[in-house]
């Protein structure tokens, strides 16, 4: 217990000496990346960014007056979290439970076209307050008129972000698709990810989302970096983008004639003469005999015959005092009362007869509309990207049940390789720098892998339970004291002199069988006795020759043995190919 108590505070100082170390330097603000960018926000300048974002005025349709206004508090400041650079400025949810709304316009629209190779939007979310229920997803708006009024029902092209409540989490990809052929808008809601990310929610470590859409119809998600889904376009989201070509005809209906019973009773079956239906389920037994000594005319109870009337009992009041009545117990033995014989199953029920099942000769199968032409159904003239709803505006419209969610590093563009470019100046550098202060950049990796892996292999968490509880068993068998015995009590009496007891008087009949083995052993006792004292004359003069362990020498000793850090994704996957942290 001692050894555990002991790593504890080593680890805690540990811990605490990587904070103390992490450098307060100023933050750098990440250069606009070179390429082709639609929109880039960092925050930093303050009086530009409450320019540029436009806080919402509007009412949410449906809600209770209280909480229907978008009244919730935003504030441009620097995250309150360990290793927060000084000049880091981001745009914070201030207040629980609230409404908020906010939102900027592009630089230029983005158009979905065929000839941009992809499109893609990032963004860095801290919830620095354990997020219970709540989103950090961001909303690419397909206008940008207005946004003083933006609210829920403001058309969107795409959704993209984490969303929490309770114990569901999701990963939102909502695409508002227009079929181009009816003009309906249809949300379309994209496959969930299998990757746990839930540690999101409550690490309080700024995270990156990034959402790529390739003009070939493709996907991907990552997170911090990490791909956690990829898809396609065309299969993974439900409803489809192309509705089938072909549909079932709503106005048919099922004819009165159609037979759709496989089986039928047999018509010609007929019931046995011997069938009896009124036949009981049960009947008394008819080979029970009656117990003997059973008392017929014996009462099942019987007046107390130690109950006493009351010394207040007063009749005239209270009327004729009675005995209160027991259980017979002449009734408990054998038997009192009516004698019944009990009930068992009739071996000539049957029940009611029923005829036996058939084929039906006139069954005509499970009927089915008829298919007709699809009118929603389009075909492609080009991909299904080409045909996504232009983005004119970057927005938040959240709900939370928790303050403080630190948004920051918005950034649209068209090429992956720009908002990578970005990332390296921003999110990597950020990241490196929380979890060497949080100590994250240590055991964090090692931590998620041990958690990933258990997640695929379930029986892996009981292995975990007994490698973490075997020590303390262990521990505490070792701690325990046993008795001493017999011959040590006897070492020790001898060793420090310690008067001992007198021995019993041998019998008669032994002492003489033991006189000649006791005058041999007390002389072997004599001669042990001599070669140790002779031994511990010599043993002090061996010790003052062994020279103690300098603090120089330990100190060489622990400094061969050196943390490497971590890679800067801070998080690593077998599933990805990154590595583990390595050691030297």
């Amino acid at each position: 217990m001692q050894v555990d108590i002991f790593l504890v505070l080593l680890l805690a100082a540990l811990a605490a000496s990587v904070r103390e170390d992490v450098p307060r330097a100023t933050y750098v603000v990440p250069n606009k990346p070179p390429g082709d960018i639609y929109f880039w926000e960092t925050f930093n300048d303050k009086d530009a960014a409450q320019k540029r974002w436009v806080q919402s005025k509007a009412t949410k349709d449906g809600a209770d007056s209280d909480i229907a206004k978008y009244d919730g508090v935003w504030s441009y400041e620097r995250p309150t979290h360990t290793g927060a650079f000084e000049e880091e400025i981001g745009l914070v949810m201030k207040e629980a439970a609230k409404h908020y709304a906010i939102a900027a316009a592009l630089d230029r629209p983005f158009v979905f076209e065929d000839s941009k190779e992809s499109f893609v939007v990032q963004y860095e979310v801290n919830f620095q307050d354990t997020l219970t229920c709540g989103g950090g997803y961001v909303k690419l708006l397909s206008t940008s008129k207005e946004l003083s009024q933006f609210h829920d029902k403001t058309p969107y092209s795409i959704m993209f972000g984490p969303d929490r409540c309770g114990q569901s989490s999701k990963l939102h990809f909502i695409v508002r698709f227009k079929n181009p052929k009816t003009g309906e808008i249809e949300e379309k809601h994209c496959k969930q990810t299998t990757t746990s990310f839930d540690h999101i929610f409550t690490d309080k470590i700024t995270h990156l989302f990034t959402l790529v859409i390739t003009s070939d119809d493709r996907f991907s998600i990552a997170i911090d970096q990490d791909v956690v889904l990829t898809g396609a376009l065309a299969t993974d989201f439900t409803p489809s983008f192309v509705p089938p070509v072909e549909i079932d005809d709503p106005t048919d209906k099922k004819p009165a004639d159609w037979d759709d019973k496989e089986k039928i009773p047999d018509p010609e079956a007929v019931k046995p003469d011997d069938w009896d239906e009124d036949a009981p389920q049960k009947i008394s037994d008819p080979n029970a005999v009656k117990p003997e000594g059973w008392l017929d005319d014996g009462p099942e109870t019987i007046p107390d015959p130690d109950a006493s009337q009351p010394e207040d009992w007063d009749e005239e009041e209270d009327g004729v005092w009675e005995a209160p009545t027991i259980a017979n117990p002449a009734c408990e033995e054998i038997g009192c009362g009516t004698w019944t014989p009990p009930m068992i199953a009739n071996p000539a029920y049957k029940g009611k007869w029923q005829p036996p099942m058939i084929s039906n000769p006139n069954y005509m199968g499970v009927w089915k509309p008829k298919r007709i032409p699809n009118p929603s159904h389009f075909e492609l003239s080009g991909s299904i990207f080409s045909q996504f709803t232009p983005v004119e505006a970057v927005g938040f419209e959240l709900w939370s049940m928790n303050k403080d969610i630190h948004f920051d590093n918005v950034i649209v563009a068209r090429e992956l390789v720009s908002v990578s470019a970005f990332s390296a100046e921003s999110w990597v550098k950020k990241s490196e720098r929380e979890r060497v202060a949080t100590g994250s950049d240590y055991l964090g990796p090692w931590m998620e892998y041990v958690i990933e892996i258990a997640n695929e292999r379930p029986y892996l968490w009981a292995l975990y339970a007994v490698v973490l509880v075997l020590p303390f068993v262990v521990c505490a068998a070792c701690c325990v004291r046993s008795k001493p015995k017999p011959t040590d009590e006897a070492a020790r009496r001898k060793k420090t002199d310690a008067p001992s007891p007198d021995d019993p008087p041998p019998k008669e009949d032994e002492s003489k069988e033991k006189s000649d083995d006791t005058f041999v052993a007390s002389s072997e006792e004599e001669e042990k006795e001599k070669v140790d004292d002779a031994k511990e004359e010599t043993e002090p003069d061996k010790v003052e020759n062994v020279e103690p362990v300098t603090e120089k020498e330990e100190t060489k000793q622990d400094d061969g043995y050196q943390l490497r850090k971590s890679p800067s994704r801070g998080v690593y996957s077998r599933k990805y190919g990154i590595s583990a942290p390595q050691f030297s």
